[in-house]
């Protein structure tokens, strides 16, 4: 199946009342792990590439031919959308002419007329293309790979506002963060959620910082029109985990243990258990043939 964009997967997961995860890429293992449990799992999914993880791999068309390759040679048949995370106004552009499906455009630190404005050259351009926009308003907190968030809650009638550009999909800032949640974190803001569904009626919602919410309030969120689910810091621990342990057991000093393939083979199971774990929480699996 060739990459889709993720109009069908949100609207359905928006019908079906679940998610659809988007777990960020870093290199082929990654890509590998997360394809192969999404068919396993017969379940859609999105991958999420960061500007940083493109410009690490290379570039977007190298990304972008690699997954359209890996999914044509492993015979992938469930929806799979590539994704530019937190992507600025020109690495958007860039990400589309290279072939991805889907982008994000994060104008939330623009002023908000000109964070509509750009917005509306994005969708334009995409739509043209066949590709999906996901914009954010209410930055989200945190830091990931050099994009870093106030954390703001964001205003109700500012996500109307950006719904109305022609975005497919809406980031608003509900007091999550990227990384890891501080022991004080105070949980998702459910009345801002509800404010914002509110407003922009059945419409899908995005929930960055998926890493460490509880499951309770991911399934309260995806009650209230959340329909995609970002997950990367989670994979990165689960694969730091799993080498960690195959060093400290001195795994890579038996036989040909120092060999990447097999160096990186713990790591890149550990991304499938996490995935597999994010999937059934979401609510995804199954629906990949929906």
């Amino acid at each position: 199946m060739p990459l889709v964009n993720a109009k069908d997967m949100e609207a359905k997961a928006l019908a079906g009342h679940y998610a659809v995860g988007a777990f960020n890429i870093n290199n082929l293992e990654w890509t590998k792990a997360i394809l192969q449990v999404a068919q396993e799992l017969n379940s859609p999914v999105m991958l999420g590439v960061s500007e940083g993880a493109n410009k690490y791999m290379t570039g977007y068309k190298v990304v972008a031919d690699m997954v359209k390759a890996m999914i044509e040679t492993m015979h992938i048949t469930v929806p799979v959308a590539l994704h530019l995370d937190h992507g600025t106004y020109e690495g958007a552009k860039a990400a589309l002419k290279a072939g991805y499906s889907s982008v994000m455009f994060d104008g939330s630190h623009y002023p908000l007329e000109e964070n509509l404005e750009k917005t509306r050259e994005i969708v334009t351009l995409a739509h043209f293309m066949g590709a999906t926009v996901e914009a954010e308003v209410g930055t989200i907190g945190g830091e990931e790979d050099g994009v870093i968030g106030r954390g703001e809650v964001a205003d109700p009638e500012e996500c109307l506002v950006l719904k109305n550009t022609g975005i497919d999909m809406l980031a608003a800032g509900i007091g999550n963060i990227h990384g890891k949640y501080p022991a004080n974190w105070k949980g998702l803001e459910f009345d801002a959620l509800a404010a914002i569904k509110a407003k922009v009626g059945e419409f899908p919602l995005v929930l960055h910082g998926g890493t460490g919410i509880p499951e309770d309030q991911i399934k309260k969120a995806i009650s209230l029109g959340v329909t995609k689910i970002n997950v990367n810091t989670e994979c990165q621990l689960y694969f730091q985990a799993a080498t960690r342990k195959y060093i400290e057991e001195g795994k890579d000093l038996e036989g040909k243990g120092f060999d990447p393939r097999k160096l990186l083979a713990p790591g890149t199971e550990g991304i499938k258990e996490i995935v597999r774990i994010k999937m059934e929480m979401f609510g995804s699996i199954g629906h990949g043939n929906d």
